[in-house]
């Protein structure tokens, strides 16, 4: 199977309103991919709208959003930012109303949970001898704690009570340079799953509450959309372009992050998640 490479530009034109995936389309490990402002020059220039789903549960929106503008993206605000973590604080608010909620991730991360008044502990300060009054885990980032003995933790918490495990990023892996990655969140969460045989609630790409969210947030925004004026421009096969090809969205493949150009044709006849598209990158030179 040979790819047909398209320039960004030529597919991009063609929509109202573009959903983009964050890390491996608009900035790695690096920072900002190189010439990505110029891309958003180009939206505003031709009246092209835009939302940014991650499933980046490590920081708020509006610490992500001071993220973009700090680099020079000064258009990225809060309100153009939808986040798995979001979902979750969704499901936490409606679910999950009292106790404490014990959380995996930076302090940072459990803005999530605070923001909505519950009570909380990091599960590197828990002790597995007080437990009673824990109402919920939540998977939020893979920093903040020590992955041999706070994993098991976690493991032990799971198996010795009966409470809802939330994870508010359902991405597996992301990379951390040009040929490698590193295990995400959504990777540990899918290996304390299998250990403890229960069912995890998941928030993220690809599932349809992502989708929903967004294209509800594109309506808000004024936009008279359907869902064929909409592309989904993402990294991953996996995430980014299932849920978008589920959600009935055009999707285009970028080359940038998670899926390597010499192995991308690969990936899709294997996985059969085929993009309507596949971009180098997602600049627009």
């Amino acid at each position: 199977m040979s790819l047909k490479i398209k320039s960004f530009e030529s597919v991009v034109k063609k929509y109202k309103t573009i959903f983009f995936d964050a890390y491996g389309v608009l900035k790695n490990h690096k920072g900002l991919i190189p010439g990505i402002n110029q891309t958003f020059q180009f939206l505003a220039e031709n009246n092209i709208d835009y939302f940014i789903l991650t499933n980046d549960a490590s920081r708020s929106p509006s610490e992500l959003a001071d993220y973009y503008q700090k680099a020079g993206l000064h258009e990225v605000t809060e309100f153009k930012l939808i986040s798995s973590g979001m979902l979750a604080r969704e499901y936490l608010r409606l679910k999950v109303k009292s106790g404490t909620i014990a959380y995996l991730g930076t302090d940072k991360s459990a803005h999530y949970i605070e923001a909505l008044g519950l009570k909380t502990i990091s599960i590197q300060k828990l002790d597995l001898s007080k437990i009673d009054d824990i109402t919920a885990v939540v998977f939020l980032d893979d920093e903040g704690f020590d992955w041999n003995h706070d994993i098991n933790k976690v493991l032990n918490l799971l198996r010795r009570r009966t409470i809802p495990a939330i994870v508010c990023n359902t991405d597996k892996s992301y990379p951390v340079s040009k040929e490698e990655v590193a295990i995400a969140i959504g990777g540990i969460s899918k290996m304390v799953e299998e250990i403890v045989d229960k069912k995890f609630i998941r928030f993220g790409k690809p599932d349809a509450q992502m989708f929903v969210y967004a294209y509800e947030h594109a309506l808000n925004n004024g936009q008279l959309v359907d869902k064929g004026d909409i592309l989904m421009v993402g990294d991953t096969l996996a995430t980014d372009i299932l849920g978008g090809n589920k959600f009935g969205l055009d999707t285009a493949l970028v080359l940038t992050g998670n899926t390597l150009p010499d192995r991308a044709s690969f990936y899709i006849q294997a996985t059969g998640i085929i993009p309507n598209y596949v971009c180098e990158s997602a600049v627009i030179q």
